[in-house]
This record gives C-alpha cells, sequence and structure tokens, in this order.
C-alpha cells in the first residue's frame, strides 16, 4: 500500500481491503477504535507488532505496559509526540511514491 494511499483512507468509513495487519491496526487507531487496534497488534508477532503494541500503550498513558513492548521491538520509547511516531510507523509500513 502507498503512503498517500494509506492516508487518504483514513476518511473513510471502513479501512481499504485487502490492507497488512500492521497498517490496519494503525488505521482503527487513527479512526478512533483503540481496543480494535490492540486487538490487532497483539496478534502480529515480530518487531513491528511490538512496536505498534508499544505505541498503543504509550497513547494510551500505560508507560510501564508500553517500555516492555518497546524492549521486545529492540529500542527504547522515542521521544517524539505520539504524532509523529504514528507518522513514522505509517511511514515504515508503506511504499512512498517517488
Amino acid at each position: 500500500m502507498m503512503l498517500e494511499e494509506f492516508y487518504k483512507s483514513l476518511g473513510h468509513a471502513s479501512p481499504p481491503q485487502g490492507i497488512p495487519p500492521l497498517l490496519l491496526a494503525l488505521w482503527y487507531d487513527a479512526n478512533g477504535d483503540w481496543q480494535r487496534s490492540h486487538a490487532i497488534a497483539q496478534d502480529i508477532e515480530g518487531r513491528d507488532g511490538a512496536l505498534i503494541h508499544a505505541y498503543l500503550h504509550r497513547k494510551e498513558g500505560d508507560l510501564w505496559n508500553a517500555d516492555y513492548w518497546y524492549r521486545q521491538a529492540g529500542t527504547a520509547r522515542p521521544v517524539e509526540s505520539l504524532a509523529e511516531e504514528f507518522r513514522q510507523l505509517v511511514q515504515s509500513f508503506t511504499v512512498s511514491q517517488s
């Protein structure tokens, strides 16, 4: 999925067909459904799933839990804003148009 395509989809009532789970979790988060986003993130294995899981707990304000998931991803809690972290996650899971 292209970066621009993802951001355009955020204004729709439902996510695009066939969206990868990493982006689907972020789509639901951006559309105000933290619970659904978290449920999806819990099922994503590996570093990328841990990063989304960490971001979601940071957003929730559960920093202890967030820090656990950042460690699972092999990184520390970012100092950037939540909005910037979201932007970086989306960018890392999409393909930019050149």
